[in-house]
Order: C-alpha cells, then sequence, then structure tokens
C-alpha cells in the first residue's frame, strides 16, 4: 500500500498557505489528509492522531503553523514518523516566531523544518522521502526536475535572443 501524506494545519487560516502543499502532493500522485488540530487547543485529539499515524497508512505528516507553532513538535512527540515543519507568516513577527518555534526542538525529538511559508517544499521534502522506497515516486520527482531545469534554459535562451 502506498503511504499517505497527513498535511495538518493549527487553524482553518492556515489553510490557503498549506493548500499549496496538498496541491504539490497531488500533482505527485501522493495520497493525503487534510486536518486541523492545534497544539494548544486541541491537544488530545493532535496527539491521537499522530500516535495512529503510522498504522492508518501515513509515512510522513506536515504541520503547519504560525506564531508559538508548536504542532510540529507535539505532533513529533507522539509518532517516530517524519515530521516536517512548516513555519507560517502572521502578522506578529512576520513568521520569525514561528520559524523559531519550530526549528528549535530538543535533542531526541526532531522535526524537519522549511522555510517561512514553505509549503510546497514541504511537500517535495515528504515526496523525497516516501521516494526512497517508491521508484515510481521517484520516477516522478526526477520528471519534474528535467521539467524544472528546461524552463530555467528556455528562459534563458529567450534572454539571450
Amino acid at each position: 500500500m502506498k503511504k499517505k501524506v497527513a498535511v495538518i494545519m493549527g487553524s482553518d487560516s492556515d489553510l490557503p498557505l498549506m493548500e499549496q502543499a496538498v496541491s504539490m502532493l497531488k500533482n505527485l500522485q501522493i495520497p493525503c489528509e487534510v486536518h486541523i488540530y492545534s497544539a494548544h487547543r486541541t491537544p488530545d485529539a493532535a496527539a491521537d492522531f499522530a500516535s495512529h499515524a503510522r498504522e492508518n497508512g501515513f509515512g510522513v505528516i506536515l504541520a503547519g503553523a504560525g506564531k508559538a507553532a508548536h504542532l510540529a513538535g507535539a505532533l513529533a512527540a507522539r509518532t517516530t514518523l517524519p515530521v516536517i515543519g512548516v513555519p507560517i507568516r502572521s502578522s506578529t513577527l512576520d513568521g520569525l516566531d514561528a520559524l523559531l518555534s519550530t526549528v528549535q526542538m530538543p535533542s531526541g525529538m526532531p522535526v524537519a523544518t522549511v522555510a517561512i511559508d514553505g509549503a510546497a517544499n514541504a511537500a517535495l521534502l515528504a515526496a523525497q522521502m516516501l521516494a526512497i522506497e517508491d521508484t515510481e515516486l521517484m520516477a516522478r520527482l526526477e520528471q519534474m526536475r528535467r521539467e524544472q531545469t528546461e524552463k530555467v534554459l528556455e528562459k534563458d535562451r529567450a534572454l539571450q535572443a
């Protein structure tokens, strides 16, 4: 069975950004589920989801949150699956608070962290993790890279003309 990716966000206000991850996963034909769980407002539900994620067919968890951004760490504390944190920009400190909250995990509790508002890269990192054991997905990622390369080279040719 193909592993799914969980796309978790702390609030529905994070959905417009996290939809970039969902779109990327769908483009790569990776099944995903999207949920709203808060590390602070629904800690038991978040912990329950993470505790059962592996047995429910997930291979990676993406966790997007702003401000205090404890969601990724709270999920990582309940699973040995890879967790990728997506710090989300807020009006308060322009996302720096979320970045620092996500990246500064204690020893023994890793959370991979992408750039502020880096939901698409989080999806790509999840895809690369899953592609370690999925050669079809690896081929789709390699094709995407070739297409990216060609687009840049086309722009260079246009510039040179």
